[in-house]
């Protein structure tokens, strides 16, 4: 019988097919006319991807060393930041802030929940730097609600510094990057831009440069006024994703061309594919009798699921994986055996979500022994995309 590979995991994501032919045939050095061309066509093209009018970088990482970067530019030894966190891509926030001897002061929610924000308010004091949090916590499929954050730090502490990780957020997710005054925002390129790990991207604020003016933590690699001034001739500091980032342009001009070439329009509807592909593929699992890790802020990049009691999770990756090719993501840290997520950022549409809740309802019935109708999943989401199609 044959089986077809599909990845469903948050990261990395699959791979568009024509971004695949660019990075084949990247062959080309950095420091040309050709590079310089595609590098300028792209670093515009993320203005609109992201939807601001701040400058936007992109460095050879993954968007960890974009996060990195964002402490290393903007803060010194000693400073406050306030970390959000409820879940494993939080506490990396924590982490970095310990390695650049800041102080952070960290307010913690449990694992499948989002911030209360009457907490957020009464923690966040004028005195914070920054206030660093993840706009999707990909770990626990959490969208947190940065427009909230935002405004409580507009009433709060209108000088702090709003860095957001939005690595699975961007694509998934609708920000008024420059409206909310958000100072940085992350993305990262295995996500909804459907190629593979290596390239970070990031929007950088005024604010946010001036304060670098008088940061003075150690940055060499990641000094992004060098890339500020090297991208205003077309170029990086150091040598650059050439094949990734020639992926990168074939990637957001095929987004584009899903809106007819506007690709502002094309983010919009990324977005909305994700968000009626998330809510059918809840809407299947809750028809199988699985429940929701994070139903009260769920995201749309990707859906966790609890298992039923005295089962693990692992147990569901692999009968998905030997039994239908399809590879999903077990629960990280603390959640590894009780959860398993799944993907639906980037190149996914609404039969890849038949095909995995077909193979779903296998699972749970003949590993899982769940009490499973033929086609109860597949109706489910079949019912919400026939109510959203309008959108996608």
């Amino acid at each position: 019988m044959i089986r077809k590979a599909r990845l469903y995991t948050p990261g990395p994501t699959p791979l568009l097919p024509a971004a695949q032919f660019a990075m084949a045939a990247a062959d080309i050095h950095h420091r040309t006319p050709e590079f310089r061309a595609i590098f300028q066509k792209v670093l515009a093209q993320l203005k609109v991807f992201i939807g601001t009018k701040n400058d936007v970088l992109l460095l050879s990482s993954s968007g960890t060393g974009a996060m990195e970067a964002s402490l290393a530019n903007l803060t010194s030894p000693g400073d406050k930041v306030l970390v959000l966190t409820a879940g494993k891509f939080g506490e990396r926030w924590t982490g970095l802030a310990k390695a650049f001897n800041l102080e952070p002061e960290v307010l913690s929610f449990p694992y499948g929940e989002t911030f209360d924000l009457a907490q957020v308010k009464a923690a966040l004091k004028p005195e914070h730097k920054a206030i660093l949090l993840q706009a999707t916590e990909t770990s626990t499929a959490v969208r947190h609600d940065v427009e909230a954050i935002a405004k409580l730090r507009d009433e709060v502490a209108p000088k702090t510094l709003l860095v957001v990780d939005g690595i699975t957020g961007l694509g998934t997710t609708h920000f008024d990057v420059d409206g909310w005054g958000i100072d940085v925002i992350i993305g990262g390129s295995q996500k909804a831009v459907m190629i593979p790990p290596g390239l970070a991207y990031l929007s950088v604020s005024e604010r946010a440069w001036a304060a670098m003016e008088t940061a003075k933590n150690p940055r060499y690699y990641f000094d992004l006024r060098k890339e500020r001034k090297s991208a205003a001739k077309g170029e990086t500091a150091y040598t650059p994703a050439v094949a990734l980032i020639a992926g990168l342009g074939a990637a957001l001009d095929y987004i584009a061309g899903q809106a007819g070439g506007d690709l502002e329009r094309g983010r919009i509807a990324l977005i909305d594919n994700a968000q009626v592909n998330a809510e059918a593929t809840r809407a299947g699992l809750v028809a199988l009798g699985f429940a929701l890790f994070a139903p009260t802020a769920p995201a749309a990049a990707v859906t966790a699921v609890k298992v039923p009691e005295g089962m693990d999770s692992g147990d569901v990756v692999k009968a998905l994986k030997t039994r239908f090719s399809i590879v999903p993501a077990n629960g990280q840290g603390e959640m590894k055996g009780k959860i398993f997520r799944l993907a639906h950022l980037g190149f996914f549409d609404y039969l890849d979500t038949i095909a995995l809740l077909g193979a779903m309802e296998h699972v749970a019935k003949e590993t899982l022994g769940l009490p499973v109708q033929w086609g109860q999943a597949v109706a489910a989401a079949q019912e919400v995309f026939a109510k959203t199609a309008s959108r996608v």
